[in-house]
């Protein structure tokens, strides 16, 4: 999103985090990268906070009452109108284009929509227009719909209108869910159908659904295109190096990453190394991550610094049990390690298993590791 900000000319930039910041904290800074660490406008990144002594309920409920807890900071602004995107989505747009429509059609609201699979509505709020762009109706997450236009998490308001509706009520949480309703009877609301390349990465088998459509020969999502670059935080490393005995096949290498193993079909971070005789299939490794020697790496998520040790197996078996503590997230058969884990040598780790961070050995059963349980 803050790719899609720069390259259309948006340089007054607010990021709202909640849970467990830290992480995106330092990969924004203070966003030297996208080229907005600027004196007037750039990226400025807020938390929830206590406004008096004593108060309770700091805690954001939703994405409305996210911006409705940074008001003042939109009040402040001289624009007329605000943008409000999500920060899980991958894709590229010219927000331009939907800055245009907005303006051609004197809406309120606009809200950012894609023709989505019916077997997917369950995922996402569904409009259901009256003419060609005119929202007659929004439903969110509904187990059946008859429209297939999905939202796709992305409203740009006219500012008085948001200042308005937010102000006005404390129980809208959700734009979906409340606020978008509510302005149906009332106001324009119009839908500007985005044609290109999206995906909601908010479940752990869209993330790795994502990655791995970046490993086809011609990928849905062009990380190359000189015309719209996609700016990250980014270190000067070595090139990727793989060793005279290495195999790969299909993977996306990244900068000063370390093959003298096997890869195939697996997205390599900065950093990583495969040691001799290790083995990564259908997998995301992140950055500084190390498979020693002889260890297997087989359709799993595999956080930053951890460790697999000499000879363990993550992703054991053919058990597709669903992970017993979150069997709705975790049913697919990718295994998680988390953030600065080791994995002992010679342990057998099953699917839809959950390893928390910042493990060592000793916090692991002697064998195995039952498909479908976590570790926390």
């Amino acid at each position: 999103a803050l790719s899609n900000c720069v390259n259309s000319g948006i340089t007054n930039v607010a990021v709202l985090t909640q849970y467990q910041p830290r992480s995106l904290n330092e990969h924004i800074g203070i966003g030297k990268p996208w080229d907005l660490d600027r004196a007037h406008g750039g990226v400025r990144i807020f938390q929830p906070y206590q406004s008096r002594r004593g108060e309770r309920g700091a805690w954001q409920e939703g994405n409305a009452d996210a911006v409705r807890f940074f008001l003042d900071y939109v009040v402040e602004q001289e624009a007329d109108h605000v943008l409000i995107l999500p920060g899980d989505h991958i894709y590229k747009m010219d927000y331009s284009a939907l800055a245009d429509f907005h303006a051609a059609h004197a809406a309120d609201v606009t809200l950012g929509v894609r023709t989505v699979n019916p077997h997917d509505v369950h995922r996402f709020g569904m409009v259901t227009l009256d003419d060609e762009t005119h929202v007659a109706d929004f439903e969110e997450k509904p187990a059946r719909s008859r429209s297939t236009l999905a939202s796709m998490g992305i409203y740009l308001f006219r500012r008085d209108v948001l200042l308005e509706r937010l102000s006005d009520s404390r129980e809208q949480h959700d734009f979906g869910r409340d606020v978008v309703p509510n302005l149906l009877s009332a106001h324009q609301v119009h839908a500007f159908t985005f044609h290109g390349f999206w995906d909601d990465v908010g479940t752990i088998q869209s993330y790795w659904e994502a990655n791995m459509a970046l490993l086809a020969e011609t990928p849905p999502l062009d990380l190359y295109d000189p015309e719209w670059v996609i700016h990250t935080r980014s270190e000067e490393r070595p090139a990727a190096f793989v060793g005279a005995g290495a195999r790969v096949d299909g993977n996306l290498l990244c900068d000063g990453c370390r093959v003298d193993g096997s890869v195939s079909r697996s997205v390599i971070s900065p950093g990583v190394y495969v040691a001799p005789n290790a083995v990564v299939r259908d997998s995301i490794v992140m950055n500084d991550s190390v498979i020693a020697a002889g260890a297997v790496v087989e359709r799993a998520i595999i956080d930053k610094q951890v460790t697999v040790g000499a000879h363990a197996y993550v992703g054991y078996g053919d058990d597709h049990t669903p992970n017993q503590r979150m069997p709705q997230r975790l049913n697919t058969g990718i295994s998680l390690i988390g953030k600065r884990t080791c994995v002992p040598p010679n342990i057998k780790i099953g699917r839809n298993v959950e390893i928390g961070p910042d493990l060592q050995a000793n916090a692991f059963p002697a064998h195995t590791v039952p498909s479908g349980t976590s570790i926390l």
